[in-house]
């Protein structure tokens, strides 16, 4: 780590120590399970989405470049747009019921929550 990399030790303790080192974590992806491993969620939520709605998919363990490959297929098999970040997917509109079939013959284990 550089000396100038001070973005990274926002909310690190001060030390008067002359030998301490910043240990900051890195985010290290872990392996992706099995699809038959998976155990995803599909949820509706129009909450801070100025009242449309969007289909969720969490419950991913995996790299970010798998969700983001599970994440394309979602959308294009629904033909809307959407994003992959934070463990999550976000497909647009109401197509929970699409997605859990989509899920399922792809592999994964998946059912509707929230309500």
């Amino acid at each position: 780590m550089s000396n100038n990399d001070w973005k990274s030790r926002l909310g690190m303790v001060y030390s008067t120590n002359p030998d301490y080192k910043y240990d900051t974590e890195v985010d290290a992806d872990g392996p992706t399970l099995e699809p038959s491993q998976q155990d995803l969620r599909v949820w509706l939520d129009r909450k801070q989405r100025a009242g449309k709605q969007v289909t969720l998919v969490k419950g991913f363990v995996g790299s970010d470049d798998d969700l983001r490959e599970l994440a394309s297929m979602l959308k294009n098999k629904c033909g809307v747009g959407g994003s992959a970040k934070d463990g999550e997917i976000i497909i647009q509109g109401d197509f929970r019921d699409r997605v859990v079939d989509l899920l399922v013959k792809a592999g994964y284990k998946a059912k509707k929550a929230g309500g």
